[in-house]
């Protein structure tokens, strides 16, 4: 999150001030150098896969039901500390404001899944298992890493906590519906080749239930208690810097345990990983530009603008390689499609961020936005 002193020097200048290197700077180092730290998971997991005889074996020997244990203990993990972010006592904060709140639910859950339908699709006619696998990510809506980009970017704060909290609670609700909609109805309505689906929507509700419903539960219980015993300020100062690497920690580990069990596939087929990123690039592109541009016409103002931005481009990779890993198993095209995405997502968004700052000269300036950026 973007320090305390950031923000404060930032009130003695005009807010269209071009960005600086302070925007990099406002991240710990462990954030800061996310995309290293997983590319270096990705080696090692691949490094151990070719290394160690039996790996594989092994991995996927230890299961409860269908799913791998040491990859469902590390997805509970990197979504527990985001989740105990979520301030879960403001939602009137932005329930009031119907031009955010609608246009939220519409980027997120009509425009988002569609492009991402599309754009897998398009980039991806030949390769079904990573194009579902993207098609899950597309379904797969922005949680608590997005606030740190929004903060970044001096975005509404309160606004951006409110809408991952309706995301999340509306993931639990609909996600089921919705992937056996992208991958099952829809395509055979356009008379395109379903999804090998061998799962109902029931099924995959259940698998959000469990990778998001009990982390979501568990961060909401660890804040309710954590501020009723100790106070708010406790609780963000003290209790959730000592909780936030967590998050880091087990996506670290997700992706060495998938890369180990999907080395074969990457090392021989290379060329299939960059074609992921592809449509990727080009969703975050449409994402964030339509978002930002939205929110300008329909007048919100920059703060709630960039949080509107910022939260219809972001997407939950750790719920999209749980429910991938979950349905079709660690080896599969699906689940390498999410292992993707935060490699891609991370250097991009922190570009968006310079965008923003740089678009702020578009809207005119408040005493309030002033006075919070």
């Amino acid at each position: 999150m973007a320090s305390s002193a950031s923000r404060a020097s930032s009130t003695s200048t005009p807010p269209v001030a071009a960005p600086g290197p302070g925007v990099i700077g406002a991240l710990s180092t462990l954030d800061r150098f996310l995309p290293v730290w997983i590319i270096a998971a990705m080696a090692a997991g691949l490094l151990l896969g070719r290394l160690v005889p039996g790996l594989d074996v092994a991995l996927e020997a230890v299961k409860v039901g269908e799913m791998s244990l040491p990859i469902a203990l590390g997805l509970l993990l990197m979504m527990y500390p985001v989740l105990a972010k979520v301030r879960y006592d403001r939602l009137g904060a932005v329930t009031g404001d119907r031009r955010l709140l609608l246009s939220s639910l519409v980027l997120n859950w009509v425009l988002g899944p569609a492009v991402m339908f599309a754009l897998a699709w398009t980039f991806l006619p030949d390769l079904p298992e990573y194009r579902t696998g993207l098609i899950i990510v597309g379904l797969a809506r922005c949680i608590a890493m997005v606030l740190i980009w929004n903060d970044l970017a001096c975005g509404d704060r309160e606004a951006a906590a409110v809408l991952v909290a309706l995301n999340s609670i509306f993931q639990v609700v609909a996600f089921g519906a919705l992937g056996w909609f992208y991958l099952q109805v829809l395509p055979g309505w356009l008379g395109l080749p379903r999804a090998a689906l061998q799962v109902s929507a029931w099924d995959l509700a259940f698998y959000v239930l469990i990778f998001l419903g009990i982390p979501l539960l568990a961060g909401y219980l660890s804040r309710r208690l954590g501020e009723h015993a100790r106070g708010r300020a406790w609780y963000e100062s003290r209790f959730l810097p000592r909780i936030s690497p967590l998050a880091l920690y087990g996506l670290l580990f997700t992706i060495v345990v998938l890369f180990a069990l999907q080395g074969g596939t990457i090392t021989s087929r290379p060329g299939d990983v960059a074609r992921i990123a592809l449509p990727l690039l080009a969703y975050f592109a449409l994402m964030w530009g339509g978002s930002f541009l939205a929110g300008k016409l329909i007048g919100l103002g920059y703060e709630r603008t960039t949080t509107l931005a910022f939260t219809a481009a972001g997407n939950n990779f750790e719920l999209a390689i749980a429910v991938a890993v979950g349905v079709y198993g660690v080896t599969s095209g699906q689940a390498l499609a999410g292992v993707v995405g935060p490699l891609i997502e991370v250097p991009v968004l922190v570009a968006l961020v310079y965008v923003s700052l740089a678009g702020r000269r578009l809207f005119t300036t408040t005493s309030e936005e002033n006075a919070r950026a």
